[in-house]
């Protein structure tokens, strides 16, 4: 299994895409999904070292996903990204810190490909 794995989930094809893309470029496995369930399926037999999420999905908040990887004690580093409100993705970061998950980091959509790979770095 490679030692850089990327778990990605958006509802937006084109955005999950562009991530995958650029993760893969990068020597990523990447895994994609738009369903919590498959999401929570892939991070138990997947072990994302890094976690792309999206905010705000048809079915499932955002929020309700970051307090589900803190009670699976999550250690990947997440990436927690919206085209929507950017303080929304501040709220996030803090409940996920408050909740004891290592890395939140929050970006907002579009990002850029540079401020992309840095993030991946």
């Amino acid at each position: 299994m490679s030692e850089k794995r990327a778990l990605i989930i958006d509802d937006e094809k084109m955005f999950a895409d562009f991530v995958r893309q650029v993760a893969e470029g990068m020597e990523y496995d990447v895994r994609v999904t738009d369903q919590a369930d498959v999401f929570k399926e892939e991070f138990i037999n997947f072990d994302p070292t890094v976690i792309i999420l999206d905010m705000v999905m048809p079915g499932v908040e955002g929020i309700e996903l970051v307090n589900w990887l803190a009670e699976q004690g999550c250690s990947a580093r997440i990436m927690v990204v919206t085209g929507y409100n950017p303080h929304y993705v501040d709220f996030a970061k803090t409940i996920g810190s408050a909740r004891g998950l290592a890395s939140v980091q929050s970006y907002t959509k579009p990002i850029s490909l540079a401020d992309l790979r840095k993030a991946l770095s």
